[in-house]
């Protein structure tokens, strides 16, 4: 028997501990790897040889795995580093199998986004030009719902119930006073607004809010933005609108970048469209306005967790154990729906060269003619994906997660 490693990068999610709790849990059934290492901060645990060894802790807890079923964030941790191309520098990649030799690794599974899949692309490139046998496979999470392959990733559906239940309880606070105002809440997404699109779940039969929903995948004009607003105005005393953070005018300019500040991997920093858009508002309708940017509140809102998400996240991280068992490797675990109703999905895999660096964007035609809602296609895919929830342990009102001292207790 070998072994196998698990890492997590990128942004947090309520499910991406789901995942890693499905692979854990299938090596407990199935004994297939004597040990199940766990590398801390991603990529660079691996560099730094920074590791837990989760067999031993989930068999010395008693009900780890369901406890970290509903642990919001990464109880490995993440990082963000980008590995550098094979051609340009191989130093990290000889140190990264170095370490899969001295620990006798079979597998090696990441759990993360759109950049994660770039390192699995590459891991698994240089293992067949080395001859490797190590498998690399790839866990999808993100709550941007961007990766394309998949029917959806693991933490949207959460993700997408937190802002749906914020964009409700914001809609009841701006209708206790009758005077005109808007309520411009900004939404994370930068090249694709499935989030925001989920604001569209807060309707019901009393309340249309949001009113108003922008997209980053349509140009956003603002002089018709203005009008949207007047429109509505003369029929409500509140107009509450979802925009996405990404929101780009005709010639592809973010209506919220900030100068030229970039990540690791290129991406620009954005923020203040919702404050952009708000003083636009003031300046031009001279009415109550204020603008809201739901930033980082939905990543880890195990409070409002779907069940089906943990559910899927979990069976997802079960099935990458499956994939490894059958010997494939470059491959990212996919979801695919068989039915909306009921609502049915089955796992699958994807290679690895059809999923890195792409990004799955909301099709046009589930947005409006108009650019500011969508329509009932997007309901019709989003409705399963938020629903029941998970139980969750309390202490003196508050929940109760695992433990991440180990996190905590590294001080750079």
């Amino acid at each position: 028997m070998r072994n196998c490693i698990i890492a997590q990068s990128g942004g947090p999610t309520v499910a991406i501990n789901a995942s890693l709790a499905g692979v854990i849990s299938e090596n407990i059934t199935g004994h297939f790897f004597d040990t199940v290492y766990g590398s801390l901060n991603g990529i660079t645990g691996i560099l730094d040889g920074r590791v837990l060894n989760l067999s031993e802790i989930s068999s010395s807890q008693n009900d780890f795995i369901d406890t970290l079923k509903v642990t919001p964030a990464m109880y490995l941790g993440s990082c963000r580093h980008k590995l550098p191309a094979i051609s340009e520098n191989s130093e990290e990649y000889k140190k990264i199998f170095s370490f899969f030799d001295e620990f006798e690794i079979d597998t090696f599974f990441y759990i993360g986004g759109n950049d994660s899949m770039d390192t699995v692309l590459k891991l698994s490139d240089y293992a067949r030009k080395i001859g490797s046998d190590v498998k690399v496979i790839g866990i999808p999470k993100t709550i941007d719902n961007d990766l394309i392959g998949t029917d959806h990733t693991p933490g949207f559906g959460s993700a997408a119930k937190y802002i749906a239940s914020s964009i409700r309880e914001i809609a009841h606070d701006t209708y206790i006073y009758p005077v005109k105002s808007v309520t411009i809440v900004e939404v994370m997404g930068r090249d694709a607004g499935w989030l925001t699109a989920a604001s569209a779940l807060a309707r019901n039969e009393y309340s249309a809010a949001p009113h108003l929903i922008y997209l980053p995948e349509k140009p956003f004009d603002i002089e018709a933005f203005i009008e949207d607003v007047q429109k509505l105005l003369k029929t409500n005393n509140s107009v509450v609108v979802a925009v996405s953070e990404g929101i780009r005018d005709k010639d592809g300019n973010y209506i919220s970048a900030s100068g030229t500040v970039t990540d690791n991997f290129g991406h620009q920093q954005l923020s203040g469209a919702g404050k952009a858009l708000e003083g636009i508002i003031a300046d031009r309708l001279g009415i109550k306005v204020r603008s809201v940017e739901v930033n980082i509140l939905q990543r880890c809102a195990s409070h409002l967790a779907s069940l089906t998400d943990l559910d899927e996240s979990m069976e997802q991280g079960r099935k990458a154990h499956l994939l490894s068992q059958a010997g494939e490797s470059g491959v990212m675990v996919v979801l695919k729906r068989t039915s909306d109703d009921p609502y049915l999905t089955e796992t699958d895999c994807l290679d690895i060269h059809k999923i890195a660096n792409e990004v799955k964007s909301v099709p046009t035609d589930w947005i409006n003619p108009e650019g500011n809602d969508v329509n009932e296609k997007m309901l019709t895919y989003l409705r399963p994906l938020i629903t029941g929830e998970p139980k969750v342990r309390y202490e003196n009102g508050l929940p109760v997660y695992l433990s991440v001292e180990h996190l905590t207790s590294h001080i750079i």
